[in-house]
């Protein structure tokens, strides 16, 4: 048998096109367009997965080492670990610390399920605090309260974007000897203001922080990938012995662990989009700028519509203080107006209609006796527009021109 004839450098390389890839009847304005964004960068993309189908190193290999080399540059962190989802991540972040049954751990309640599955898949009990109105993540002046001696941990969710208060959080996680673990599976290049003048990176200020780079994220992979930071150095040689069965040499096992490796070719695609993520990030920035001025000019604010809230902007030193991976805003009506866009062609989605002490996993371990109200009117009234890198202006225009019609406003 021949060697494929893709390996020979003097033949022409093919004109990769995906015009037919795709059923092109499509909504008005989609929530998200993947699309877009892959065919533009597609050559890149399939060169960069060729060279890895040609090398024969699927598992670990030179993509893995050059993402981690790059990721542990970005944020300043000596370990970052290629791991194969966000929620493996946390779950490795998790087992890093030993968390186990007797143990407990504070999150939050409002937040996707990942954050809640992997500490009741080890046997641990989730201790939910409510969460703030502005920023919809965990309320830092709540969190003593639900410090016992049992806590083993707390996990900070950086929601839709933008960082929870990391400064009152940290300094109970020195107070108490709690590490924390960020989950900023949202929010990949979103910085924090500290009080003496010093930014933190979303996941790299706890001891550990966990990304997920599922394809719709700001820096998204072509299919389930992960990342786990770690600023403490033992912490961060575990948790890549852990992501591998355990294993410090070959065949070798002091631990535990499990298959949580990244396989190369969503590190090859990485590598690739990580050097265009500021730009999406600060095109994230103008559109929803553009939502806020429009929607604000429109007078919808009247009907009860709160915008997303920018807490901390202007006091980062840089532009990064929310990176927007979704534009969230509050509707006293939100199942009325998501019924209405979505008459008009327009996608919009509700990150997260059930909260977790809501769900039937927690309600059968714990029951129903659990009130967080911040957390229910956020789930009641949240509804994500539309968000992408290629979103053109005129499409956020038609959102902001239907949620004006849908309230009676003739822009």
């Amino acid at each position: 048998m021949t060697a494929p004839d893709v390996m020979n450098p003097s033949r022409p390389k093919p004109v990769y096109s995906f015009q037919n890839f795709w059923d092109t009847t499509v909504m008005r304005v989609p929530q998200f367009d993947l699309r877009a964004q892959t065919e533009k960068l597609g050559p890149e993309l399939l060169e960069a997965l060729r060279q890895v189908l040609y090398s024969g190193a699927y598992v670990q290999g030179a993509p893995i080492e050059e993402l981690q080399k790059s990721m542990k540059a970005y944020f300043s962190a000596p370990h970052a670990v290629a791991c194969s989802s966000g929620t493996d991540a946390l779950l490795v972040s998790l087992m890093a610390l030993d968390v186990g049954p007797g143990d407990e751990v504070i999150t939050t309640p409002f937040s996707f399920f990942a954050t809640l599955g992997v500490v009741l898949r080890l046997g641990a009990k989730p201790v939910l605090v409510d969460i703030q109105d502005a920023t919809f993540n965990i309320d830092p002046a709540q969190i003593e309260a639900a410090i016992t001696s049992q806590t083993k941990a707390m996990i900070p969710v950086h929601l839709y974007g933008q960082c929870a208060d990391m400064e009152p959080i940290l300094a109970l996680s020195k107070k108490h000897s709690i590490p924390v673990i960020e989950d900023c599976a949202q929010s990949l290049g979103a910085t924090y203001p500290f009080k003496a003048a010093a930014v933190g990176k979303a996941g790299a200020m706890g001891e550990l922080g966990c990304i997920s780079f599922y394809p719709s994220k700001n820096l998204g992979a072509l299919g389930d990938a992960g990342m786990v930071l770690a600023t403490d150095d033992a912490l961060g040689k575990k948790v890549a012995m852990l992501r591998n069965h355990g294993q410090s040499e070959r065949y070798i096992h002091p631990l535990v662990g499990g298959n949580f490796r990244m396989d190369g070719f969503q590190a090859a695609v990485l590598n690739v989009k990580l050097k265009y993520l500021e730009g999406w990030i600060a095109r994230r920035q103008q559109i929803a700028t553009r939502y806020s001025e429009a929607l604000t000019q429109l007078g919808v604010l009247s009907k009860g519509v709160v915008l997303p809230a920018r807490v901390y902007q202007g006091k980062t030193g840089d532009s990064m203080d929310h990176v927007f991976h979704q534009y969230v805003i509050r509707a006293p009506d939100r199942n009325a107006l998501k019924a209405t866009l979505e008459s008009k062609g327009v996608g919009c989605g509700i990150y997260y209609p059930v909260p977790f002490h809501h769900q039937p996993c927690w309600t059968s371990r714990y029951g129903t006796s659990w009130s967080f109200p911040r957390t229910e009117k956020a789930a009641a009234e949240c509804l994500a527009l539309p968000i992408f890198p290629e979103m053109s202006d005129e499409q956020v225009d038609i959102v902001a021109s239907s949620i004006a019609e849908h309230y009676g406003i003739r822009s």
